[in-house]
């Protein structure tokens, strides 16, 4: 039920709007005086206030500037007679509603009320939404514990209170909006908009227009005027995704923009100026195609202000088990159940992928394994087949494994390399790891699980095992660490 507060000094109209806003469904609060009125602010949570303009003591104007100081998003609506029309339009400017006159008709100030309810409401609507969204981008709530990650925590920690334009790169679903806009949640500009752009989701000529904005008849299909994401973006950040994707002509006209702040719409030659933050990204090493001719380096030298490298997900294995928690808990609260759990298996084997696909490829293989769980706990079965049965890209080599001759460890007729052997126990890639060694004399943990196609934590696993059965002896430590036979023929 919303709440509705009159304040005026003519006891006679409180009883009869009382009577008349009591029968539309509203709580209604009276006040005799202003000064009364101010009581009632304090003790109850109102929608809308209306007040008279001539009071004795303290008149309406008195009277709104006294609720702006306490709640300044609280509609006022002025009622002033007819002789008045003139400070109620000077109330108006100051921040008043709007207001009517006396008398009125019922259905206008029926009218009235429901417009200045339903504007306070969106009010704090978007207010609540600001704060979660400030809340959901704070620093704290990025998930990572991996030193790569703290260090990216302390950097944009940093660049965030400043005007710097801010470069982020790394591979594709590790995380570069979500970076760019807890930068900008982080901010001074937290209160103006965030504007994405995908600079490789639009053709050139498309692009040039959202970014910029045209004129009624720049182009065909211009029927009218049209604001630009520069424009919506003013006192804001404007975040440049795939930013390697920009034609060479737009470049130069974002590089004059990054100097200047300003530019001209499409069609148009009125210039404009704008106060901009930028944060640019890209999946490509801007400096390498600088270096070959595909992006201007005078424009990578004015975006590279601060870099930010994120890191893939492999190489920050240590933030995997918060990540996968962090999931189970989203949707969990999305699909309005309890948090289910994941067995030690299950987590072992997202422990052992390589996640090409990074942060987002996780979080759809958690939200899959949820809807396919028993709803109580994620197994091993409830992920996806390359997840179930771990296989890495095979990283680049190092000048000591590159002497070892290239031999992959195949699998036997009607075996996969996985399947254990009946005789041995041992799995096929096992045993052919043995044969490899019989002929080159030792293989090292990097080398087995290229040539098996597992990840490196699998491979030592699968070599610790051979060792612990005695059929290998592992020499050496760190990167010296190879693995030989224990007899002349690995019994």
């Amino acid at each position: 039920m919303n709440t509705v507060l009159i304040v005026d000094d003519e006891r006679n109209y409180l009883l009869v709007l009382e009577a008349l806003l009591s029968e539309e469904g509203y709580q209604v609060i009276t006040a005799e005086g202003a000064l009364r009125g101010l009581e009632c602010i304090e003790e109850n949570e109102l929608d809308v206030v209306i007040t008279d303009m001539k009071m004795p003591g303290m008149d309406g104007m008195d009277f709104m500037g006294r609720i702006q100081l306490r709640q300044p998003d609280l509609p006022v609506i002025m009622m002033t007679a007819f002789g008045s029309v003139e400070k109620a339009v000077q109330a108006m400017r100051k921040g008043a509603f709007d207001y009517i006159l006396k008398p009125f008709k019922n259905e206008e100030l029926k009218l009235t009320i429901g417009k200045a309810i339903s504007h306070y409401k969106l009010i704090r609507q978007n207010r609540q939404m600001a704060r979660e969204l400030q809340g959901k981008y704070h620093f704290g709530n990025i998930i990572g514990k991996s030193a790569q990650m703290q260090r990216i925590f302390e950097l944009i920690e940093k660049v965030a209170p400043t005007k710097a334009t801010v470069l982020i790169t790394g591979d594709s679903g590790t995380g570069k909006e979500l970076i760019a806009r807890a930068i900008h949640y982080n901010s001074p500009r937290k209160d103006h908009p965030f504007i994405s752009v995908n600079c490789g989701a639009l053709p050139e000529t498309l692009l040039e227009s959202e970014l910029f904005g045209h004129e009624k008849g720049a182009f065909s299909g211009a029927i009218s005027q049209r604001k630009g994401r520069f424009e919506l973006a003013h006192e804001g950040t404007l975040f440049l995704d795939e930013i390697s994707e920009m034609s060479a002509p737009l470049q130069v006209k974002l590089l004059r923009i990054l100097q200047e702040m300003e530019f001209e719409r499409v069609g148009g030659s009125h210039t404009l100026k704008v106060d901009v933050r930028v944060v640019a990204a890209s999946n490509r090493n801007l400096k390498e195609e600088a270096s070959m001719g595909r992006f201007r380096s005078d424009l990578y030298y004015r975006l590279n202000v601060v870099h930010v490298y994120l890191p893939l997900l492999r190489q920050r294995t240590d933030d995997l088990p918060l990540l996968v928690n962090h999931f189970l808990a989203k949707y969990a609260k999305d699909n309005h159940q309890e948090m289910i759990s994941i067995s030690s298996a299950a987590m072992e084997r997202i422990l052992d992928y390589h996640w090409p696909g990074n942060v987002r490829e996780l979080e759809n293989v958690i939200e899959r394994a949820i809807i396919l769980s028993d709803r109580h706990e994620i197994l091993v079965k409830d992920l996806p087949p390359e997840v179930r049965e771990p296989r890495a890209e095979a990283p680049a080599t190092t000048t000591e494994d590159r002497k070892i001759p290239a031999m992959g460890i195949l699998p036997l007729p009607g075996l996969n390399a996985g399947d254990r052997l009946s005789d041995s126990g041992f799995k096929v890639r096992q045993m052919r790891a043995i044969e490899f060694i019989k002929t080159h004399g030792f293989i090292t943990n990097k080398y087995y699980s290229q040539l098996a196609e597992i990840s490196e934590r699998q491979a030592l696993r699968e070599l610790s095992e051979l060792v612990d059965s005695g059929r290998l002896l592992r020499t050496g430590k760190g990167r010296a660490c190879r693995y030989v036979l224990s007899g002349p023929a690995g019994i």
